[in-house]
Protein backbone atom coordinates (compact mmCIF):
# COMPACT_ATOMS: atom_id res chain seq x y z
CA UNK A 1 0.00 0.00 0.00
CA UNK A 2 1.14 3.06 -1.10
CA UNK A 3 1.84 6.49 1.52
CA UNK A 4 -1.42 8.11 0.01
CA UNK A 5 -3.27 4.92 0.91
CA UNK A 6 -2.34 4.37 4.40
CA UNK A 7 -2.99 8.13 5.20
CA UNK A 8 -6.07 7.24 3.81
CA UNK A 9 -6.77 4.62 6.40
CA UNK A 10 -5.62 6.35 8.76
CA UNK A 11 -8.04 9.06 8.71
CA UNK A 12 -10.62 6.52 8.10
CA UNK A 13 -9.88 4.73 12.02
CA UNK A 14 -9.43 8.44 13.38
CA UNK A 15 -12.57 9.81 12.18
CA UNK A 16 -14.61 5.97 13.58
CA UNK A 17 -12.65 6.35 16.80
CA UNK A 18 -13.70 10.10 17.39
CA UNK A 19 -17.31 9.07 16.69
CA UNK A 20 -17.28 6.41 19.00
CA UNK A 21 -16.01 8.83 21.73
CA UNK A 22 -18.63 10.86 20.60
CA UNK A 23 -21.57 7.89 21.17
CA UNK A 24 -19.87 6.94 24.23
CA UNK A 25 -19.78 10.41 25.83
CA UNK A 26 -23.71 11.20 24.44
CA UNK A 27 -24.55 7.97 26.11
CA UNK A 28 -23.24 8.41 29.18
CA UNK A 29 -24.94 12.09 29.51
CA UNK A 30 -28.07 10.65 28.61
CA UNK A 31 -27.47 8.16 31.59
CA UNK A 32 -27.31 10.31 33.87
CA UNK A 33 -30.29 13.31 32.68
CA UNK A 34 -32.51 9.96 32.34
CA UNK A 35 -31.44 9.30 36.25
CA UNK A 36 -32.50 12.58 37.16
CA UNK A 37 -35.56 13.03 35.05
CA UNK A 38 -37.04 9.07 35.61
CA UNK A 39 -36.47 10.39 39.63
CA UNK A 40 -39.47 13.31 38.98
CA UNK A 41 -42.12 11.04 37.66
CA UNK A 42 -43.40 9.74 40.77
CA UNK A 43 -44.33 13.41 42.26
CA UNK A 44 -45.49 14.95 39.06
CA UNK A 45 -47.33 11.57 38.79
CA UNK A 46 -49.50 12.36 41.67
CA UNK A 47 -49.90 15.93 41.15
CA UNK A 48 -51.26 15.13 37.86
CA UNK A 49 -53.41 12.56 38.83
CA UNK A 50 -55.06 14.34 41.28
CA UNK A 51 -55.82 17.42 38.78
CA UNK A 52 -57.82 14.42 36.43
CA UNK A 53 -59.40 13.48 39.40
CA UNK A 54 -60.65 17.05 40.14
CA UNK A 55 -62.07 16.98 36.57
CA UNK A 56 -63.62 14.01 37.22
CA UNK A 57 -61.45 11.95 34.67
CA UNK A 58 -60.18 8.67 36.50
CA UNK A 59 -58.39 7.36 32.80
CA UNK A 60 -55.00 6.37 33.01
CA UNK A 61 -52.73 9.48 32.81
CA UNK A 62 -49.74 8.01 30.67
CA UNK A 63 -50.62 7.33 27.27
CA UNK A 64 -47.99 4.66 25.33
CA UNK A 65 -47.89 5.17 21.53
CA UNK A 66 -45.11 3.60 19.24
CA UNK A 67 -42.82 5.74 17.03
CA UNK A 68 -39.90 5.12 14.83
CA UNK A 69 -36.66 4.71 16.37
CA UNK A 70 -32.99 4.22 15.26
CA UNK A 71 -32.45 2.05 12.26
CA UNK A 72 -36.22 2.16 11.89
CA UNK A 73 -37.05 -0.18 14.52
CA UNK A 74 -40.91 0.48 16.38
CA UNK A 75 -41.05 1.82 20.03
CA UNK A 76 -42.93 2.12 22.99
CA UNK A 77 -42.84 5.80 23.76
CA UNK A 78 -44.61 6.98 27.28
CA UNK A 79 -46.14 10.25 27.52
CA UNK A 80 -48.34 12.13 30.63
CA UNK A 81 -51.64 11.97 28.59
CA UNK A 82 -52.81 15.89 27.57
CA UNK A 83 -56.00 14.37 25.70
CA UNK A 84 -59.28 12.91 26.00
CA UNK A 85 -58.68 9.09 26.34
CA UNK A 86 -60.06 8.35 23.33
CA UNK A 87 -58.18 10.46 21.56
CA UNK A 88 -57.05 8.89 18.15
CA UNK A 89 -60.64 7.30 17.73
CA UNK A 90 -61.86 11.14 17.90
CA UNK A 91 -59.45 12.09 15.54
CA UNK A 92 -60.89 10.01 13.07
CA UNK A 93 -64.30 10.71 13.35
CA UNK A 94 -63.10 14.28 13.35
CA UNK A 95 -61.72 14.11 10.14
CA UNK A 96 -64.31 12.27 8.64
CA UNK A 97 -66.84 14.67 9.17
CA UNK A 98 -64.76 18.16 9.19
CA UNK A 99 -63.56 18.62 5.67
CA UNK A 100 -61.15 21.24 6.86
CA UNK A 101 -59.82 19.42 9.92
CA UNK A 102 -58.72 15.97 7.77
CA UNK A 103 -57.02 18.73 5.01
CA UNK A 104 -55.34 20.63 8.08
CA UNK A 105 -54.10 17.27 9.76
CA UNK A 106 -52.90 15.83 6.49
CA UNK A 107 -50.87 18.93 5.68
CA UNK A 108 -49.68 19.41 9.11
CA UNK A 109 -49.66 15.99 10.98
CA UNK A 110 -51.62 18.43 13.83
CA UNK A 111 -54.33 20.50 14.70
CA UNK A 112 -53.57 23.83 15.52
CA UNK A 113 -56.90 24.25 17.95
CA UNK A 114 -56.91 20.52 18.59
CA UNK A 115 -60.27 20.05 20.27
CA UNK A 116 -58.86 16.56 22.05
CA UNK A 117 -56.40 18.42 24.42
CA UNK A 118 -57.80 18.67 27.82
CA UNK A 119 -57.31 21.75 29.84
CA UNK A 120 -54.92 20.27 32.57
CA UNK A 121 -53.55 18.50 28.85
CA UNK A 122 -53.09 22.22 27.18
CA UNK A 123 -51.12 23.44 30.36
CA UNK A 124 -48.97 20.10 30.63
CA UNK A 125 -47.74 21.13 27.07
CA UNK A 126 -47.28 24.89 27.57
CA UNK A 127 -44.92 23.42 29.72
CA UNK A 128 -43.30 20.66 27.94
CA UNK A 129 -44.08 18.29 31.31
CA UNK A 130 -46.28 15.47 28.99
CA UNK A 131 -42.84 14.62 27.61
CA UNK A 132 -41.02 13.81 31.14
CA UNK A 133 -42.24 9.73 31.25
CA UNK A 134 -39.43 9.51 28.30
CA UNK A 135 -36.63 10.23 30.48
CA UNK A 136 -36.80 6.68 31.52
CA UNK A 137 -37.04 5.92 27.32
CA UNK A 138 -34.01 7.67 27.54
CA UNK A 139 -32.37 5.65 30.71
CA UNK A 140 -33.21 2.35 28.60
CA UNK A 141 -31.40 3.94 25.55
CA UNK A 142 -34.07 3.60 22.57
CA UNK A 143 -34.09 7.30 22.99
CA UNK A 144 -31.40 10.40 23.75
CA UNK A 145 -32.02 13.20 25.51
CA UNK A 146 -31.45 15.01 22.09
CA UNK A 147 -32.33 13.91 19.13
CA UNK A 148 -34.79 14.42 16.04
CA UNK A 149 -38.49 13.97 17.69
CA UNK A 150 -39.67 10.57 16.91
CA UNK A 151 -42.38 10.18 14.07
CA UNK A 152 -45.38 8.19 13.82
CA UNK A 153 -45.33 5.01 12.08
CA UNK A 154 -48.09 6.45 9.58
CA UNK A 155 -45.90 9.55 8.96
CA UNK A 156 -43.16 7.48 7.11
CA UNK A 157 -44.53 8.45 3.78
CA UNK A 158 -44.72 11.53 4.24
CA UNK A 159 -41.33 11.71 5.25
CA UNK A 160 -39.90 11.06 1.96
CA UNK A 161 -36.31 11.05 1.12
CA UNK A 162 -35.50 12.40 4.88
CA UNK A 163 -36.96 8.86 6.22
CA UNK A 164 -33.57 7.15 5.69
CA UNK A 165 -31.28 9.78 7.14
CA UNK A 166 -33.05 10.64 10.04
CA UNK A 167 -33.29 6.73 11.36
CA UNK A 168 -29.20 7.01 11.61
CA UNK A 169 -29.76 8.28 14.87
CA UNK A 170 -31.67 7.55 17.82
CA UNK A 171 -34.63 9.97 18.12
CA UNK A 172 -34.45 12.38 21.10
CA UNK A 173 -37.06 14.47 24.00
CA UNK A 174 -35.81 17.08 22.73
CA UNK A 175 -34.14 18.20 19.11
CA UNK A 176 -34.00 21.25 16.22
CA UNK A 177 -37.80 21.15 15.68
CA UNK A 178 -38.02 21.65 20.01
CA UNK A 179 -36.02 24.48 19.72
CA UNK A 180 -37.04 26.43 16.58
CA UNK A 181 -40.57 26.60 17.31
CA UNK A 182 -42.80 23.20 17.33
CA UNK A 183 -45.70 24.20 16.47
CA UNK A 184 -44.98 26.75 14.31
CA UNK A 185 -42.49 25.10 11.75
CA UNK A 186 -44.22 23.08 9.23
CA UNK A 187 -43.71 19.13 9.06
CA UNK A 188 -41.65 19.24 5.85
CA UNK A 189 -39.24 21.90 7.25
CA UNK A 190 -39.21 19.68 10.59
CA UNK A 191 -38.06 16.76 8.24
CA UNK A 192 -35.64 19.34 6.84
CA UNK A 193 -33.79 20.17 9.99
CA UNK A 194 -34.20 16.55 11.10
CA UNK A 195 -32.14 15.28 8.70
CA UNK A 196 -29.44 18.61 8.86
CA UNK A 197 -29.09 16.93 12.36
CA UNK A 198 -28.65 13.18 11.70
CA UNK A 199 -26.00 13.75 9.29
CA UNK A 200 -24.10 16.58 11.42
CA UNK A 201 -24.94 16.02 14.97
CA UNK A 202 -22.25 16.99 17.43
CA UNK A 203 -21.78 17.61 21.03
CA UNK A 204 -21.02 21.55 21.17
CA UNK A 205 -24.39 21.17 18.74
CA UNK A 206 -26.30 19.27 21.44
CA UNK A 207 -24.99 21.35 24.51
CA UNK A 208 -26.83 24.44 22.72
CA UNK A 209 -29.96 22.49 21.72
CA UNK A 210 -30.35 21.59 25.35
CA UNK A 211 -29.40 25.08 26.68
CA UNK A 212 -32.24 26.45 24.24
CA UNK A 213 -34.70 24.08 25.35
CA UNK A 214 -34.59 25.13 29.12
CA UNK A 215 -35.37 28.53 27.37
CA UNK A 216 -38.25 27.86 24.97
CA UNK A 217 -39.55 25.64 28.07
CA UNK A 218 -39.39 28.62 30.65
CA UNK A 219 -40.53 31.29 27.39
CA UNK A 220 -43.24 28.82 26.10
CA UNK A 221 -42.00 29.00 22.77
CA UNK A 222 -43.95 27.35 20.42
CA UNK A 223 -45.68 24.51 22.65
CA UNK A 224 -49.06 24.12 21.86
Amino acid sequence: MNEAGILQKLYVQTDAFRYGVKLVIKRMADIIVGLIGTLTLLPLYCIIKICYVKNHDFSPIFFKQYRIGKDGRRIAIYKFRSMIPNAEAELERLMREDEKIRKEYLKNKKLKNDPRITKIGKFLRKTSLDEFPQFFNVLRGNMSFVGPRPYLPREKKDMGNGYSEIIKVKPGITGPWQVSGRSNVSFKKRVKMDVEYANNWGLRGDIKIAWKTVSSVLRKNGAK
